[in-house]
């Protein structure tokens, strides 16, 4: 099923990334190449997380240099203002989240459901980590 113009709120850790917070974990395969899909389709991507201060900058940019700036954070529009002390519900058509009951589904499958194709790997070269036996 291919959807039009969604507004979708994702999480970042255990989700975007490996959770390892307050460190940024390792990407999960396929997160960012179906984000990047996602937002080229016309859909609007919420940052939606725990994270604040310090290390919701660290998400916010870690984000950015893997090619995704978000509609919004942590709120349903940019320009809404609220007391960020206090959480709140986001205006969303669908939420990405590995807390989701069966916990979240891969990125591959979410790749399909949302844009009706396979994936396919983004074609950033790696450097390759030499390793020195001294």
């Amino acid at each position: 099923m291919i959807f039009k113009s969604l507004t979708i709120a994702v999480d970042f850790d255990g989700t975007i990334v490996e959770d390892e917070y307050p460190k940024i974990g390792k990407p999960i395969l396929f997160a960012f190449d179906t984000l990047k899909k996602l937002q080229s389709n016309g859909h609007r991507l919420i940052l939606w997380t725990y994270r604040k201060g310090e290390y919701l900058d660290r998400a916010i940019l870690f984000c950015k240099e893997n090619g995704i700036e978000f509609y919004a954070v942590n709120k349903s529009f940019p320009e809404e203002e609220f007391d960020p002390n206090y959480s709140r519900k986001i205006n969303a058509d669908l939420f990405i989240d590995d807390r989701n009951i069966g916990g979240l589904v891969s990125w591959g499958k979410i790749y399909q459901e949302l844009i009706g194709e396979e994936p396919v790997a983004s074609t950033k070269k790696k450097s390759k980590k030499k390793w020195f036996p001294f």
